[in-house]
């Protein structure tokens, strides 16, 4: 499997796999550790399934948001007049729509400890969720909310594919979580699905995948099934935060080339 070229001037983490056997397809640096933005949420929806599959934490649980959860942009609930949600209302909204202010409300009832050590003991050494979500972050915080690295990220979506992250009723669940995911702006843009529905069998073709965007990263991970088989992907960018020629519509056109080449893989 070739992949296209790629911006010299971008730091890139990719990796695809055959999601069946994790068989490495295509790699370019995927051991390289990057900021990934929001995909790191995908460990503080596993450790909430952990937990619920344990009988450590009832899902329908009411959270309420506080002042200090509340953080700019990304989400629905900053925008809603409610106040409270059940655990797995806001894992719905972290899912489809890698909600903020829903991500700090379960940052908080979970702690960072507690996704830092299932994700580790689950293998994923390089590849953490560092902190809660912040406006600013000071030289005191973690030095960014997430990151990680292609070769990790593809792995945990071809073992959540395979059900063996935790257990397969663990995986199943964080699966459906994120199946509700409406960014389809990156690798999964050559896919041609509908943004809002794309679970169910689409011209031969599922999804799952989470992104991670901020002003200096794009991020896509996931795991594509067509007639011809199945693939596992992370495809990670990032650059400087003062580029000297903005690289967002270089890169998303890049990303959605790594697309096309998986599409052909899966035979759709």
């Amino acid at each position: 499997m070739r992949l296209p070229p790629l911006s010299p001037d971008v730091e890139w983490s990719v990796c695809v796999r055959d999601a069946m056997t994790s068989e490495v397809l295509a790699a370019v640096s995927p051991e390289l550790v990057v900021r990934t933005a929001s995909i790191g949420k995908l460990f503080l929806l596993i450790e909430i399934a952990r937990q619920a599959g344990a009988g450590e934490l009832d899902l329908g649980e009411e959270l309420g948001r506080t002042a200090e959860d509340l953080v700019a942009d990304s989400g629905l609930w900053h925008l809603m007049r409610r106040n409270t949600f059940t655990v797995e209302d806001l894992c719905w909204l972290v899912g489809g729509f890698s909600d903020n202010l829903a991500t700090n409300v379960l940052v908080r009832r979970v702690g960072i400890p507690a996704v830092g050590a299932t994700s580790s003991s689950l293998g994923f050494v390089r590849s953490a969720l560092l902190d809660r979500v912040r406006d600013d972050r000071g030289p005191d915080d973690p030095w960014t909310l997430s990151a990680g690295n292609a070769d990790e990220l593809s792995d945990l979506m071809a073992r959540l594919h395979r059900g063996d992250i935790v257990s397969p009723e663990v995986s199943a669940r964080v699966l459906r979580w994120v199946a509700a995911n409406a960014d389809l702006s990156m690798v999964a843009y050559a896919f041609g699905l509908d943004p809002l529905a794309h679970a169910e069998s689409d011209r031969g073709i599922t999804l799952v995948n989470k992104t991670g965007t901020i002003s200096t990263v794009r991020g896509d991970v996931g795991v594509v099934a067509g007639p011809g088989g199945s693939v596992a992907y992370a495809v990670l960018a990032s650059w400087p935060e003062i580029p000297i020629e903005d690289p967002r519509d270089r890169v998303l056109a890049e990303m959605a080339s790594i697309g096309a080449v998986i599409r052909a893989r899966i035979g759709a």
